[in-house]
């Protein structure tokens, strides 16, 4: 840590009465360089209307993948006295002083926004890099303030990959404070949950423009090994799902739906038996769950090593021959080459069934030599729980082509949407969503996804510890998602 003067050149000359504190900053170097001062701003009385103003102002909901909170208008055109007293000190003063320390020319241009984080608000890890962002401030205008509220600023140090790794350091939020930090490639940083009802954690944010550090490249994911389906005949899908999935016409109304809308949900899609059996291995079994990162990208148990029998023997259904051909007659996708190329099966065959008791051996043979690409899939058992979520980043692998979502969920008889846990499916380059996908019980959720299209699981909030409540054994709920390629 360093101790350096806080002094400006001259006064704002609007509201002489809104000087800074002339007196020091703490600056520190890990895990990236930043700086807080404590406190900004001398003047009380200023300080409880400049609130006044800021709460006054029309705030704007926004959510996404990064974060949920309210944000209000830029302040840079904002007429209010107060508003603008602390806009002439950021711009002119503050940056000044700021440039003279650093030894960095940052331009006249500063973003400036207000943000209000409630119960369940939160911005998940990221670096703040944006073309031309050099120094990022948060100045705080909250009432007191508990670690136990969350709401921190947290930081995280890197690995030699430049990914984050851990949180080293916390700052619990002050009223009168400010924080100010480098954007760089290490600069990680989040809010974590606000967990306190009742009280608003407002501030002041934004960022000054400079030239921007050096970047080196992103390591890309290298996403979840893909493999073509395995050996097991049709017998597997007769043993485990609703036998209302299974004949021609269902298959055919269902083909129609999903051609029709590019998504469907399979209600009561395994059989109550075998539903409840893997349920309960969830819930009682020994489970070698790996918490999966990085923290910019995704946090969430991945299940590892061996499995129980019963949830093995689930995980070699979505991986099945047989399961291949059925999702083929449920889409219209070629995902195996007994299907037609029109979607419909020929008449007198089985749609469910593959070519007479073959083996995935022969069915590799024949499909390489119809096809030069063999259709593939990769698959994962999920748990989501309090704090997990996942994120878009533009070098996903899975991004980068067309294919077919998969989502069988189990465990979520009492989850409820604002927990959080949920899938969306979001346009490039937009905010809206096209479609969103709720944890549902027995459920099969398939959604067919272009090059435009990206997906992300919402972070799962606080509220969500409410379902220990009435199920003291469980925390949150699981899901075999899987993907398959044409």
């Amino acid at each position: 840590m360093v101790i350096v003067s806080l002094s400006f050149s001259h006064e704002v000359p609007s509201f002489c009465y809104v000087r800074p504190l002339l007196g020091s900053v703490a600056v520190y170097s890990v895990p990236f360089q930043h700086g807080v001062i404590r406190p900004f701003l001398q003047n009380s009385d200023f300080l409880e209307e400049l609130r006044e103003e800021l709460l006054g102002l029309s705030f704007q909901p926004k959510s996404n993948d990064l974060y949920k909170f309210k944000q209000s208008e830029d302040l840079k055109r904002r007429k209010e006295p107060h508003i603008r007293a602390l806009r002439r000190l950021l711009f002119e003063d503050f940056r000044l002083w700021l440039s003279d320390i650093t030894n960095v020319e940052l331009e006249k241009t500063v973003d400036v926004s207000c943000a209000k984080y409630d119960y369940t608000d939160t911005l998940l890890c990221h670096d703040d890099e944006l073309e031309g962002r050099r120094f990022a401030f948060i100045f705080y205008l909250v009432p007191e303030w508990a670690a136990t509220d969350g709401g921190s600023l947290d930081m995280y140090d890197t690995d030699e990959q430049a990914h984050p790794g851990h949180i080293v350091t916390s700052l619990v939020p002050t009223w009168n404070s400010l924080v100010f930090f480098e954007v760089s490639p290490v600069s990680f940083h989040q809010v974590s949950e606000v967990l306190c009802e009742g009280r608003c954690r407002l501030s002041v944010s934004g960022w000054f423009h400079g030239p921007s550090l050096d970047r080196p490249p992103r390591c890309p994911d290298t996403g979840l090994p893909r493999s073509p389906h395995i050996p097991h005949d049709h017998e597997i899908l007769y043993e485990w799902l609703n036998p209302a999935y299974l004949s021609v016409g269902s298959q055919a109304r269902i083909q129609e739906e999903f051609e029709e809308r590019s998504e469907i949900l399979l209600k009561d899609f395994l059989k109550p038996d075998k539903f409840h059996a893997v349920c309960a291995a969830l819930e009682t079994q020994s489970i070698g769950w790996e918490l999966c990162g990085p923290p910019n990208r995704r946090c969430y148990e991945r299940a590892g090593g061996d499995l129980p029998d019963v949830l093995a023997r689930c995980m070699e259904l979505l991986r099945s021959e047989a399961i291949f051909l059925l999702l083929s007659n449920l889409t219209g996708l070629r995902l195996h080459f007994l299907a037609s190329d029109d979607g419909e099966s020929e008449e007198g065959e089985g749609p469910s069934e593959p070519a007479q008791g073959d083996t995935a051996g022969a069915g590799q043979s024949g499909l390489s030599e119809q096809r030069e690409r063999v259709p593939l899939c990769s698959g994962e058992l999920r748990h989501w729980g309090y704090g997990h979520y996942t994120m878009i980043h533009d070098l996903d692998p899975a991004r980068q082509e067309f294919a077919l979502d998969l989502l069988l969920f189990c465990g979520c008889d009492d989850w409820k949407a604002e927990y959080g846990g949920f899938t969306s499916y979001i346009a490039k380059e937009e905010d809206e969503e096209l479609l969103t996908v709720y944890p549902e019980n027995n459920c099969l959720a398939l959604v067919y996804r272009d090059k435009e299209t990206m997906t992300f699981v919402k972070h799962v909030n606080h509220r969500s510890l409410q379902q220990e409540t009435t199920r003291p054994n469980r925390k949150g709920f699981w899901d075999f998602a899987f993907v398959y390629y044409e």
